[in-house]
């Protein structure tokens, strides 16, 4: 699989850079300038011993998170009401020392819409495109930006990063419903039939996301059901756990499509394990174009009332094995955040 719409403009980009550096490299020195180098070798360095190379790093891990209680989101929480420990998925857990504590209301977005245009969404379509450009309109700011992707058979960008909701709401506007026409699209899939779900998380997940900083949301609009994808439920999960993304499934399903078609309806419970394991969560609107909207704003709640804690784990051995990691802010508190992260060398691509 790959982002097969951005391979060209990646590429095309790469040789003009290296086009510029290339003449700036063989442009005459300014009379005004220093002089030239001079041709006579370098006196020897003092002889220091074995070189060695040095590492800079904080090696630090962020965590996203949001806590509420029955009255709403809590937004006075200090350092010291949270605890926070970390271990192996199954046993015990080493509380960690918490560095940086702080309230990300303005801290930039990175978002990636990701809409199912599949058979089954026929009816529900227009009204994920109407609630999806108002949530676009609300929650971008000057320094967030947002892309779109449809899935079905096919997985496709619609849209590439941008900070204009207008340009968001062309490219939503023009998704069609695809019912068995294949194009590769994103993956160069080929194969007939089918909703590539977990592919098209996998993608936003790995391929645009992971190489960003900052906070990283997936908001996913579909009704859970997978067919096809050469990704899986783990791998799609890992993914958006290595991009330190949250995502978001807003489950809105034609449930007549399913009985009209004798079919069978599933989807609920892998969506939940998905988002659980992302520090997201689902919200389930059926066909109601007023809970998708309430859905839209209880997102937008969300993101602007998040904290980000940084800690240096006491485990320096970055094997690339999965930790986990639980946080307790007491008093009762709902936490919502990530159930863990890969702990992946310094220097790999990726934000942990």
């Amino acid at each position: 699989m790959r982002l097969s719409t951005l391979a060209a403009a990646s590429l095309a980009s790469l040789s003009f850079s290296f086009a510029l550096s290339y003449a700036c490299a063989q442009e005459a020195p300014s009379p005004t300038g220093p002089p030239p180098k001079s041709d006579a070798p370098a006196e020897a360095p003092a002889d220091i011993g074995p070189l060695q190379t040095l590492k800079i790093g904080t090696n630090l891990v962020n965590v996203y998170f949001s806590a509420r209680d029955k009255s709403g989101f809590i937004t006075d929480l200090k350092k010291s009401d949270c605890v926070l420990t970390e271990g192996a998925e199954r046993g015990p857990k080493e509380p960690q020392v918490i560095k940086n504590f702080t309230q990300e209301k303005t801290l930039p977005l990175t978002i990636g819409i990701l809409l199912d245009t599949s058979g089954s969404q026929q009816n529900v379509l227009p009204l994920e495109q109407t609630s999806g450009v108002e949530f676009l309109k609300d929650v971008l700011k000057s320094k967030d930006e947002a892309f779109l992707i449809s899935f079905d058979i096919n997985v496709d960008l619609l849209a590439d990063y941008t900070s204009s909701p207008r340009e968001l709401q062309r490219a939503m506007e023009k998704a069609r419903i695809n019912t068995g026409v294949s194009s590769g699209g994103v993956t160069g899939n080929s194969r007939v039939g089918g909703t590539h779900l977990y592919d098209a998380v996998f993608l936003a997940a790995h391929d645009k996301l992971r190489p960003e900083a900052g906070r990283k949301v997936i908001v996913m609009l579909t009704d859970g059901g997978e067919q096809g994808s050469e990704e899986t439920l783990k791998t799609a999960t890992e993914a958006a756990q290595k991009a330190n993304a949250i995502v978001y499934v807003i489950l809105i399903a034609d449930r007549g499509f399913y009985s009209g078609m004798s079919l069978g309806y599933s989807g609920d419970r892998e969506m939940q394990q998905l988002t659980h394991d992302t520090g997201g969560r689902v919200i389930n609107v059926g066909n109601n174009g007023k809970k998708l909207e309430e859905a839209f704003d209880q997102i937008q709640d969300e993101l602007r009332t998040q904290y980000l804690l940084s800690y240096t784990p006491k485990n320096l051995d970055f094997n690339g094995k999965f930790r986990a990691i639980s946080l307790d802010c007491g008093k009762g508190l709902q936490i919502q955040t990530r159930k863990g992260y890969y702990a992946i060398p310094e220097g790999d691509s990726g934000d942990r």
